[in-house]
């Protein structure tokens, strides 16, 4: 579609493409006139806004120049240097070649500023007598720069030193003028040049010399444009500017002697050509028949034409960075941009409409535009927009790569596909494994050490020591450890602590041996008690031993008195503790602790639950617990409450406690994660000797990802084992993957044992030649039969030959099928280890140290080798889902019968009707649109010879009917 356009008749000249944003340069073009007749030359840079819809290109800065311009070439030498955006090199009418910078031009106004010309102009030489027509730079040394004008002057410019060019060698005679430079784009001291006769002369500049001239013998091939191919070094392109020839040749220098191919579509001279950089199979050509022409050079084929005006393009140039874009230059004045991508006009030129619309009323002379088609090839056949290789990554992570045919092969390639697994996450990966072989291996106790070992902080080593105390015996003892408290010590401590009370408080033990010995002789209150218990008022005697404090008489007396008695006498005592502890474990009411603990003292609360609570209260309490932490909603007390969760062994509020303050949304985290859930859960499997099924949408949303990531690099079967049980869409992806796989590798490891017998039975040949001398080699030709004739392959490709200048291979030279063995030497055998192997005559006894069936069965074509791997795979599907062993046994023998299909494909026995229904087939089965398939089936067996398809059709229905039931 046109992008932009200008009002110039100018030459043009793209910005490199490394350079950003994307700018055009414009000299005012030699020996053409506008409708105005005027005479001023200037040279402007435009840069090109794509995201403004109007087709005007802004204007960046102008200078005027003192004369008009047959050349001009945008080099990206010194860019970035300094604010450098590159050189302009302007071949000008007088013979004059001048070099200006782009950033003292960007800027500029040559009506406020006119001495900005002399600023921007870094080098000049007069040193051509003629017009310069022809530039070029050099795409390996930038540096260097090529020029051509009349009287067959070439001369090479180093812009570091622009006085003192030099020339490619003596100058072509008869002299001539030089229309057109190119340098070759492989080879960087290669340099070409033509001239109006048709003649393009070749030269070598390390030699300074011409090495190979190139001219049409029907003399009107009058050369306007040259080029060399972008990626193929000794191939160039010739474009004729004469009515009678309006050709483009393209010349390969290794057979010089004529084209390689003639486009023809123009039918008048052509003016200009232009191949894209991006991709070799575009050649851009304008002509005077007012057509602008993008081919394909390798066949010859007209792949798009841009709409144009009446009016001749002289120039056409395809953009160096955007590869989509090319600019034409017309007789008409016009600068226009076009994108090859195709697109509308109209939103483009509406602007204009509407202009000329309000000037003519309702008349609009000029239309409102038209639709531009695309290229009329395939636009991803773009080589730009086409991916390099036709590598595509699965969803387990790995890489299917066709490896490329060459280009221009004279026969058929055998393709190769390389199957390489790509992973990103090595440190998960290693993990994961470490993850999978504990829980296969039941090594759970050692897995934990070495987590607690590798533990990077604190409370990391904590949670693990935690879990591997699930593992072992007396959990509750141990648990009671790691939160600080020992038995035996505190037995020790709590010896100590007697024995130093016992020593300070001697005078008081004394004195209440001698109250015990002598109870009336003392105060009032031991009087009444006495009195009380004579009478047996234990009632009374507890409530004055109570009311003086003295605790320990009215719990003995209590006992003595009944459990009644005993019961209101503990209330009472607890009633005056402030000690809640004692409280609880009296009466065990362990609730109260866990709700109204400070959190500071968590340990002490779950350390009491241990020591405590019953069995079936424990998990309850210590998930209290662990919410009264958790919701402080810090991370040090989540660390805590995830410890009473391993406790209780609740996996539910480990994962949400875990996934709350915990980042899980990275691999490395979801590690973490998965790793201590599925160490908690076998804990708790071992405890209850039974599976155990976790309802947390939470973890089932985890374990989701998680074995998405297993599966996205490459392992499949792990990621089938954490999928939760409600993720039937999944798994029934991921085994379609696994078995697609399985068929794919079974199909590698069949076609590389056949690769490996042949290349046995090959050095078994070579080796009976060798080592043993055939019988009647050494016989005249009389005794052999006469002479022998040698097998030569089909094709052999022509070996190069060293040309005396420039070392191109030359022609081919013609190779004798029937060359006849010299007597006396010994006939070569023809052996192709992985082609088709020719008769030779071996022993018996080598062939029998060979597998004979793989020797002897052929390939399936490759163009029906989707039907085996489509079929071989639903059935792998159904022997996974099947859950009967009669559906089993069926599928079973639904594998073996496929065999007789898979026999006639080798054959190539079966008609086209039928292979073009199967291969429907093959495609709903992939879809499973198994009523599509069914119907499919039908329409063969009734259109068919039922002794051609009744050993497989049966089959292929029953394996149909199988799948829609079990729904794989």
């Amino acid at each position: 579609m046109r992008l932009k356009e200008i009002q110039r008749t100018a030459h043009q000249a793209w910005s490199p493409a490394v350079h950003h944003p994307i700018h055009l340069a414009l000299g005012t073009s030699a020996q053409q006139l506008d409708a105005s007749f005027n005479t001023t030359a200037a040279l402007e840079i435009f840069e090109l806004d794509f995201a403004d819809p109007s087709m005007d290109m802004e204007l960046k800065g102008s200078i005027n120049t003192t004369n008009r311009l047959h050349s001009l070439v945008w080099v990206n030498f010194g860019l970035g240097e300094n604010g450098s955006v590159g050189r302009l090199v302007a071949g000008a009418e007088n013979g004059t070649v001048t070099v200006y910078k782009p950033e003292s031009i960007i800027g500029s106004d040559p009506d406020s500023a006119p001495d900005s010309a002399a600023d921007a102009v870094v080098g000049q030489s007069d040193k051509h007598t003629g017009p310069v027509r022809a530039l070029d730079f050099n795409p390996f040394q930038n540096n260097l720069l090529a020029s051509g004008a009349n009287d067959s002057e070439i001369y090479i410019w180093d812009l570091n030193n622009f006085n003192s060019p030099m020339t490619p060698g003596a100058k072509s005679q008869p002299a001539e003028d030089v229309s057109v430079i190119s340098w070759n784009r492989q080879v960087q001291h290669i340099l070409a040049s033509a001239s109006p006769s048709g003649k393009a002369v070749v030269w070598d500049l390390r030699k300074n010399e011409p090495i190979i001239k190139i001219s049409d013998h029907s003399n009107r091939m009058h050369c306007s444009g040259m080029l060399w191919h972008p990626d193929v070094a000794t191939q160039l392109v010739l474009a004729s500017e004469d009515d009678r020839l309006p050709v483009i040749q393209m010349w390969d220098l290794r057979f010089a002697t004529s084209p390689l191919k003639v486009l023809e579509n123009h039918t008048r001279g052509i003016l200009s050509i232009s191949w894209s950089q991006a991709d070799p199979e575009l050649l851009l050509s304008s002509a005077k028949d007012n057509r602008i022409l993008c081919w394909n050079p390798n066949t010859g084929e007209v792949i798009y034409e841009l709409p144009t005006t009446n009016q001749w393009c002289f120039d056409v140039q395809w953009c160096p960075r955007n590869p989509a874009l090319l600019s034409t230059a017309s007789f008409d004045g016009r600068i226009t941009v076009y994108s090859v991508m195709g697109g509308s006009l109209a939103p483009q030129q509406h602007g204009t409409v509407d202009k000329i619309s309000s000037s003519f009323d309702s008349m609009d002379p000029f239309g409102t535009g038209q639709m531009l088609p695309p290229l009329q090839v395939p636009q991803p056949q773009a080589q730009w927009i086409r991916r390099p290789v036709g590598a595509s990554f699965g969803v387990t992570g790995d890489v299917r790569e066709p490896e490329a045919a060459p280009a221009q092969t004279p026969q058929p390639v055998p393709r190769q596909v390389h199957l390489s697994q790509v992973t990103t996450e090595t440190e998960f990966l290693q993990r994961s494994r470490e993850l999978q072989t504990a829980l296969q291996t039941g090594a759970f106790n050692h897995y934990c050490q070495g987590k607690i070992q590798t533990a990077k902080t604190d409370a990391e080593q904590d949670i693990w020591k935690f879990l591997l105390v699930n593992f072992e015996d007396e959990a509750r003892i141990k648990f009671l450890r790691l939160l600080g408290f020992n038995k035996d010590d505190l037995e020790l401590k709590v010896r100590a602590q007697i024995f130093q009370t016992r020593f300070l408080l001697l005078p008081e033990l004394k004195h209440e041996c001698l109250s015990r010995l002598f109870p009336f002789c003392f105060s009032d209150t031991d009087g009444l008690i006495s009195q009380a218990l004579l009478v047996g008022n234990f009632e009374g005697a507890v409530d004055l031993c109570l009311n003086d404090g003295r605790y320990a008489e009215a719990i003995l007396l209590a006992i003595s008195g009944g459990e009644e008695l005993l019961k209101k006498t503990q209330q009472k005592y607890l009633s005056k503790q402030k000690n809640s502890l004692i409280s609880s474990v009296v009466t065990q009411n362990w609730k109260d602790i866990v709700e109204s603990c400070e959190l500071d003292n968590w340990k002490e609360a779950l350390a009491a639950l241990l020591t405590y609570a019953h069995p079936e209260d424990f998990a309850h309490l210590c998930d209290t617990l662990g919410g009264r932490l958790e919701s402080e909603q810090t991370e040090k007390r989540s660390l805590q409450a995830c410890l009473c969760y391993i406790c209780s062994g609740n996996i539910e509020k480990l994962v949400e406690c875990w996934a709350l303050h915990r980042d899980c949304s990275s691999p490395l985290g979801l590690e973490d994660l998965v790793e201590k859930v599925m160490m908690l859960r076998k804990s708790i499997e071992r405890l209850r000797n039974s599976e155990v099924s976790v309802q947390s949408p939470v973890l089932a949303e985890k374990l989701t990802r998680y074995a998405g990531i297993l599966a996205a690099e490459g392992s499949l079967s792990t990621a089938m084992a954490y999928l939760p049980e409600n993720s039937e869409e999944v798994r029934r992806r991921l085994t379609l993957q696994i078995s697609s796989l399985q068929a794919l590798k079974r199909n590698m490891e069949y076609k590389a044992g056949q690769l490996k017998t042949m290349c046995i039975i090959a050095i078994l040949i070579i080796f009976s030649f060798v080592s043993a001398p055939q019988e009647g080699w050494n016989d005249p030709p009389a005794v052999r039969g006469g002479p022998r004739k040698k097998k030569v392959p089909d094709y052999t490709p022509p070996a190069p030959i060293t040309a005396p200048v420039m070392g191109f291979p030359e022609a081919p030279q013609p190779h004798d099928h029937h060359t006849q063995v010299p007597p006396g030497a010994p006939q070569e055998p023809n052996v192709q280890v992985c082609g088709t192997i020719s008769a030779v005559s071996v022993s018996p006894q080598l062939l029998q140290q060979l597998p004979a069936e793989r020797v002897e069965q052929k390939e399936i074509p490759s163009e029906h080798l989707v039907l085996k791997s489509t079929f071989d795979s639903l059935v792998q599907r159904g022997q996974l889902a099947a859950g009967d062993p009669q559906t089993k046994r069926k599928l079973d023998d639904a594998a073996k019968r496929l065999g007789f299909l898979y026999d006639k494909l080798r054959d190539q026995s079966l008609s086209p009707h039928i292979l073009n229904g199967l291969h429907e087939i093959s495609r709903c089965v992939a879809g499973q649109d198994y009523q599509r398939g069914l119907e499919v089936h039908t329409q063969i067996v009734s259109s068919s010879n039922f002794s051609e398809i009744s050993g497989f059709m049966p089959v292929l229905k029953m394996l149909m009917t199988i799948a829609t039931r079990l729904g794989v």
